[in-house]
């Protein structure tokens, strides 16, 4: 396995793009190029979760994905404690819409350049993503072929398309999250995620509505595969449910699953990705099988049909 860490930005050290690339080999599929994930983990716009990053990348790599994780900008400096934020934080440049799309759009080139040397099928590429980091991929895959993407990067729709997303416990529908009764930790986290993403804590509803995905669907929005809690306390399931119901609408293929208990920020649901017992759920674990499933009917490979000795 090829694993790197390669700056998106010459100038910056937080946007960066690891690479789990899968090493080639007759016995397996002897040149052919792979499909590929590029995980985008949660965070609230503050940090990108460790717990939704590497462990969830080793995942798809076990499945016969090459696999990436991409840390976007998130408000935090890499020395700044998570606890700073409850003394109030300023709009940083760095990180306001659509700085995080555009990391997403720079790594979707990045992987297109290496596509030869790293055998990556570039026409099948899947974003998945968690929490902010499933806002992030969902709001991508509702731009990918907007100019805000293709006229800043001057390239053409096809080195940005996702061929699907997948999103966890995803937040898509602003003015609904502005409706939603919230606690006062849940508000302090909501309002600083929104400075970090907006630029201000009560942005106005047009610039809501710019970061609603589920607001935003096209039918040029690709596959999608959603999971979330109906439990889920600080994200409401009504997100996964608004998300759906888009897709539906523009009749865009997708699959959605819906588990009856567990808290926020799953990830995988297991013991490798948990850091408490209530992160643990067998359960709702069953997500990265059912998406392996789902993929499985768009990145099947191109296997012979009997082994050949000699």
């Amino acid at each position: 396995m090829i694993v790197e860490s390669i700056k998106l930005y010459p100038e910056r050290d937080d946007v960066t793009l690891t690479t789990y690339v899968l090493q080639d080999s007759p016995e397996l599929l002897n040149g052919v190029a792979r499909p590929a994930v590029l995980i985008c983990p949660g965070g609230a716009y503050l940090s990108c979760s460790d717990r939704e990053a590497e462990p969830v990348a080793m995942k798809f790599a076990a499945m016969g994905y090459h696999a990436f994780v991409l840390r976007y900008s998130v408000y935090l400096e890499k020395d700044e404690a998570f606890e700073s934020i409850f003394g109030g934080v300023e709009r940083r440049e760095h990180t306001v819409f659509p700085a995080a799309i555009r990391d997403i759009g720079k790594a979707m080139l990045t992987i297109h350049q290496h596509s030869e040397e790293w055998l990556v099928d570039t026409d099948r590429i899947a974003l998945c993503g968690f929490s902010a980091g499933a806002h992030n991929v969902a709001t991508y895959s509702v731009y990918w072929d907007k100019p805000i993407l293709t006229e800043h990067y001057q390239v053409s729709e096809e080195k940005l398309r996702p061929a699907a997303t997948i999103l966890g416990y995803t937040l898509s529908d602003y003015l609904f999250m502005k409706e939603t009764e919230k606690d006062e930790m849940a508000t302090i986290l909501l309002d600083a995620s929104s400075v970090a993403l907006i630029g201000e804590a009560s942005p106005n509803d047009a610039k809501l509505i710019e970061v609603s995905p589920a607001l935003l669907v096209t039918d040029k929005t690709p596959p999608m595969f959603l999971w979330a809690t109906a439990s889920d306390a600080l994200v409401p399931v009504g997100h996964t449910l608004r998300m759906g119901m888009a897709l539906s609408e523009h009749k865009i293929p997708f699959e959605m699953h819906i588990f009856e208990d567990g808290p926020h920020g799953l990830s995988l649901a297991t013991q490798a990705t948990a850091n408490a017992k209530n992160l643990v759920d067998q359960n709702a674990a069953k997500w990265i099988d059912l998406v392996e499933a789902w993929l499985l009917k768009r990145f099947s490979f191109e296997l012979q049909d009997e082994i050949r000795w000699g």
